[in-house]
């Protein structure tokens, strides 16, 4: 694929560092799949893994038995820990499209080393939201009352709700995002092929290759096809954050009511999946030793963006702040009062530590580019924006306009279960993705070497 000199394709360090060979790239990323032996570590990952999630699977069914009462959901906070954690999941995902699909047509060659696991990133977050929408409705196995399917008794959804644009928006999501995923796997899976010895695992990626042989038309047919599905999955960073936001902001709820809250979202989105791509690269770079493919440059140029989405989201909570007291809504001004001094008080100003003040330590190259202290303020950041969710829905909630109907919400250990489960099904699904299929896109990789190359003669 061509390159072109942008900003960001500026720096010193390389996209890769020299010193490999098409030969080299091919084998050291296909034996991790291929050659490597199952180690301990990463035996032992999975198994906590896998535990968490069997946590996830019995407070599941315990809430199919039991019904939504045993959350900590009550009047006036209807909404609890199921939409905090829906929104937080799809934010997570917007990484690995925007990595793959936006940096592409944008070409930035750095994407390369990392757009794989992006990519399934995106997808394992996107099923772990997916989730809570069904899971709140109390009644899940009558789900599909969300899409106009044909009935006798002619019940259609009501398509002003944005609840219902959330079921079209991440169900196309996920079906591009998983097209996106497959369509550049394709390459790389013929070349798993081609160097498996095990006559299974031959046949295994031979089918999901679907007699992919390199040639031209071959390359011809699939450059058209990513551009295509690069194009298609551009505009649904956007937009579908933008819909989960309205689910918030067309209603008249202090706190929601609000026109900033569309790109405030997509930035806030942006800004957390960057923050999970770097806490699954820094430990993935140093576990499989493919620092010369995931390099400082990919390290800092990841931190940069979220630097950049980190500041938007500042801008967010200002812009906030000065339209609750330029309003001049009583209701909005309260609102501002309750978030600094209510009982949530303590939450909320971890959230602007997190967020805001913490990370500001990356305007300093030294912090950017070590992987300690990148992989620290991810998680820093991971956790400032489920406050953020968590805060939004919480705190607008549980003072209504009359005090009659002010209440509390308290999570419950059912509430914790479920959110902390799903964590359980992301990391597993990521440690399987790592070992059975290739966490690196071999052919990219190698069309970075001339470049690599040229950079230090």
């Amino acid at each position: 694929m061509a390159t072109t000199q942008t900003p960001l394709e500026t720096k010193k360090a390389p996209v890769i560092e020299p010193g490999h060979s098409f030969a080299s790239v091919t084998d050291k990323i296909s034996s991790i799949v291929l050659k490597r032996p199952v180690k301990a570590g990463w035996v032992f990952g999975f198994a906590v893994s896998f535990l968490i999630l069997q946590v996830l699977l019995f407070a599941v069914g315990y809430l199919f038995i039991k019904g939504v009462g045993i959350w900590g959901i009550n009047i006036p906070v209807g909404w609890g820990f199921a939409i905090v954690n829906f929104v937080w999941w799809i934010g997570i995902g917007h990484a690995g499209t925007l990595i793959s699909a936006i940096l592409a047509l944008l070409r930035q060659s750095w994407r390369n080393s990392i757009n794989r696991f992006a990519e399934a990133m995106t997808l394992f977050a996107v099923a772990c939201a997916g989730m809570f929408p069904l899971l709140h409705m109390g009644r899940p196995w009558l789900g599909y009352w969300l899409f106009p399917y044909p009935n006798t008794m002619n019940y259609w959804p009501q398509f002003r709700s944005p609840l219902v644009w959330d079921v079209f928006a991440v169900s196309t999501y996920a079906t591009t995002s998983l097209l996106f995923w497959f369509v550049g796997l394709i390459p790389d899976l013929a070349t798993m092929r081609d160097r498996a010895t095990n006559p299974v695992v031959r046949f295994v990626f031979g089918l999901l290759a679907m007699g992919w042989r390199g040639s031209a038309r071959h390359w011809a047919r699939y450059e058209t096809a990513y551009l295509l599905l690069a194009g298609l999955a551009t505009p649904l960073v956007l937009s579908v954050h933008t819909v989960v936001s309205f689910d918030f902001a067309i209603s008249i709820v202090p706190g929601w009511h609000t026109t900033i809250f569309p790109p405030y979202f997509v930035a806030g989105a942006i800004y957390s999946g960057f923050a999970m791509v770097l806490v699954l690269a820094i430990p993935i770079r140093k576990y499989y030793d493919v620092s010369d493919f995931i390099t400082e440059r990919h390290l800092e140029n990841s931190a940069m963006v979220m630097l950049a989405t980190g500041l938007i989201v500042a801008y967010g909570y200002a812009f906030e702040a000065f339209m609750n007291w330029y309003s001049g809504n009583p209701y909005e001004g309260f609102l501002r009062w309750n978030r600094l001094h209510g009982p949530y008080a303590p939450w909320y100003l971890a959230l602007l530590f997190f967020n805001i003040v913490l990370p500001q330590i990356l305007w300093i190259r030294k912090f950017r580019t070590n992987p300690i202290w990148l992989f620290l303020i991810s998680l820093d950041v991971l956790v400032g924006m489920w406050l953020e969710r968590f805060i939004i829905v919480v705190v607008s909630l549980h003072r209504d306009f009359l005090t009659s109907s002010w209440g509390m919400y308290y999570p419950t250990r059912w509430d914790w279960a479920v959110f902390i489960g799903t964590l359980g099904l992301f990391s597993a699904l990521m440690f399987l993705f790592v070992r059975l299929l290739p966490m690196i896109s071999i052919f990219e990789i190698r069309t970075l070497l001339p470049e690599a190359e040229v950079k230090h003669k």
